[in-house]
């Protein structure tokens, strides 16, 4: 009579479809991996630009203005970075591009500008995309304001110190770079084409004078100026 029994599965099969299923989530976590984390782990400490803040600048900045109420001392907001590609709509490539360099300076998912209406001279119609941006808080913009100063300002050539005049009145700063390679974590070999960007430290200072001492204390290095220096 014919053995009517069933075959067990041999062990090697099955250890090939878990491989074969494992290769199948390896993308899924390889991309999961690459994304950003939308926030920094409170595992991973309080910045030191924070910190600075707390036991130096609130103190110095008190005693220097005699704010006696602890609510009215300044602090940073917000630090917004825009990179403007007029070529853009004709490139998508080149946005592409910002973009990527753009998460690998902050550690944040830029968002895409649109034009809000239509240009014909510049043959620019409503929804184009025309640049991009990142807005950080928290924990990502002192750790960026720290990288900033500390390595990203020194590679700058024939660096001079920065202007003390772009403030707009309100103890906002706007300063411009010309090229993203400043930032060491642009990879020269990736580059496809040399961009600025405008860097936007927003304050609630209110006024030039607080705003200024407040960068000061942070080591701003000012035209003219010795730089502080941050322990």
């Amino acid at each position: 009579m014919a053995d009517t029994k069933e075959k067990a599965p041999k062990a090697g099969a099955a250890k090939g479809e878990g491989a074969k299923g494992g290769a199948t989530k390896a993308p899924r976590e390889k991309a999961a991996a690459a994304a950003t984390d939308p926030k920094p782990k409170a595992a991973e400490g309080t910045p030191r630009l924070r910190t600075h803040y707390d036991q130096v600048v609130r103190p110095n900045l008190a005693k220097q203005f005699g704010i006696t109420n602890p609510m009215q001392l300044p602090r940073l907001a917000k630090v917004v970075l825009n990179v403007g590609l007029g070529e853009a709509s004709k490139n998508p490539k080149a946005l592409d591009s910002v973009v990527a360099e753009l998460a690998q300076v902050t550690g944040q998912k830029p968002v895409v500008r649109r034009a809000k209406k239509a240009i014909a001279n510049f043959g620019l119609r409503a929804g184009m995309p025309v640049g991009a941006s990142v807005t950080l808080r928290g924990a990502r913009m002192y750790e960026f304001l720290d990288r900033f100063i500390t390595l990203s300002i020194p590679r700058i050539r024939d660096f001079r110190g920065l202007s003390d005049r772009s403030f707009d009145g309100r103890g906002n700063y706007t300063t411009g770079i010309k090229e993203q390679m400043i930032f060491p974590e642009v990879d020269f070999d990736k580059v496809e084409k040399l961009h600025g960007m405008d860097i936007t430290i927003v304050t609630t200072a209110g006024r030039d004078d607080l705003a200024m001492a407040l960068l000061r204390e942070f080591g701003w290095p000012f035209r003219g100026e010795t730089p502080v220096k941050v322990a």
